[in-house]
């Protein structure tokens, strides 16, 4: 394929519906809402874009971290940091990836230039997937959460008996669902964008918790659990699952050439977030930390209150603009002669449903974020970024120092996605 496409570039043809910059700007969280785009014009300036980036890789990632960390041992901060470099570096060949091409525009874009069609299916069915996945494990987030809040033990509803976290999520669900009936998402995409901020009040309401409100810093945990590693390793995975939203990032900016700096400031300040609030968990509770380190914190502290408080407003924002480009997609199979309003809302209300059943069948947030990351984030932000600049740029024919780097970070890949994955099901069927 020529490094420049024609008018008829098949770029211009989706085989799926894909995430159109509009969709980008209202899906991505992981993980990985953005708060804004630009327009097709360059227009967007160093600091706009640096935010727009920490807003996409900042999410609910920051919960599970302390988890993590308690699931490792201390030697797995290493893999944290190495998981990071890796993510920033494959960034960085996205950039270049887009440089072979004006008219790519998003990650389906340079799965296209790289494997044809193919590579546009395979990269379109990883975001859509993961989308779905974060968003039944923003409906569990809620669940533990609020039953941690407002415990309520079994309750009698249709004639069947549930519990109180089933029934939160059933509730959470029946509140989200006018949300993604609707048309225009503007509002709730500034209040979803503020990933960052929610990222650092939540550190530092923990912090104020164990300084100020009694728990203290004293666990001291262990140095390797070597059988937790691919828990740890998937979880960190899950933190650095925005690559779909960098493509988008790359075209709206003003000076593109910046677009190394911007990544390296947005990794080097999320991983400070997310190692901080690792370190600060794992000695507030050590072994014992929950895989949502909210669930840990003692109800009667203000500071307490407003970290939890802080976890349950972003998922329930979060989950329409996560959900809208999958509707979308689902929408636009349909036959013309179906496409109206009433359509629209039964497909939301359909996925809504759907995901609401996942989250009730499988409500382990941990176990399912961690396979996230295993299954999808390794393979989106990882290995596809590899192959598809070792495609687009011809790397693969020669035997330098960066193919055989790439290579290696490729085989890593495979093996921590299959052990992680491996890890994640089965936990999920152990707990079933």
């Amino acid at each position: 394929m020529s490094e420049k496409h024609s008018n008829n570039s098949t770029f211009r043809v989706p085989l799926l519906p894909d995430l159109k910059h509009h969709d980008l700007r209202h899906a991505i969280d992981e993980e990985k809402v953005i708060a804004s785009h630009s327009s097709t014009k360059d227009t967007v300036s160093f600091i706009s874009t640096c935010i727009n980036g920490l807003n996409a890789i900042a999410g609910v990632g920051i919960l599970s971290v302390p988890y993590a960390l308690a699931s490792g041992g201390w030697i797995s901060l290493a893999f944290l940091l190495a998981f990071a470099s890796t993510a920033y570096y494959t960034a960085l060949l996205m950039g270049r990836c887009m440089d072979k091409d004006s008219n790519i525009r998003t990650y389906p874009d340079i799965g296209e230039l790289a494997f044809g069609k193919t590579g546009r299916l395979i990269v379109s069915l990883l975001m859509y997937t993961e989308l779905y996945l974060v968003s039944t494990g923003f409906l569990i987030l809620e669940g533990d959460n609020l039953n941690n809040l407002f415990p309520i033990g079994e309750i009698q509803m249709g004639g069947s008996t549930i519990g109180g976290k089933q029934f939160f999520v059933i509730l959470v669900a029946l509140i989200i669902l006018p949300t993604v009936w609707l048309d225009n998402l503007s509002l709730l995409s500034y209040v979803s964008a503020s990933g960052v901020f929610a990222s650092a009040i939540i550190i530092l309401s923990i912090t104020w918790t164990g300084a100020f409100d009694g728990v203290g810093f004293h666990q001291k945990g262990t140095l390797v659990h070597w059988g937790g590693i691919p828990t740890a390793v998937s979880l960190y995975a899950f933190c650095y699952c925005a690559h779909p939203v960098f493509p988008t990032l790359y075209s709206s900016m003003r000076k593109k050439h910046q677009f190394s700096n911007v990544l390296l400031v947005c990794f080097l300040l999320t991983t400070a977030g997310y190692a901080s609030m690792a370190i600060i968990g794992y000695l507030m509770f050590g072994p014992d930390v929950e895989s949502q380190v909210t669930l840990n914190l003692p109800l009667d502290k203000v500071s307490s209150k407003i970290a939890i408080y802080t976890t349950l407003v972003n998922p329930i924002c979060k989950f329409a603009l996560m959900a809208t480009p999958i509707t979308n997609a689902l929408k636009d199979l349909l036959p013309r002669t179906y496409k109206n309003r009433v359509t629209s809302i039964l497909v939301s209300t359909v996925l809504v449903i759907s995901t609401t059943i996942v989250a009730l069948a499988v409500p382990f947030f941990g176990d399912l974020m961690s396979l996230v990351g295993a299954f999808l984030s390794v393979t989106a932000s990882i290995m596809l970024p590899c192959l598809c600049y070792l495609k687009i740029s011809g790397t693969y024919r020669k035997f330098g120092f960066e193919t055989v780097v790439i290579g290696a970070i490729v085989v890593a890949a495979v093996a921590m996605g299959v052990s992680g994955t491996y890890t994640s099901v089965y936990e999920i069927v152990h707990h079933l």
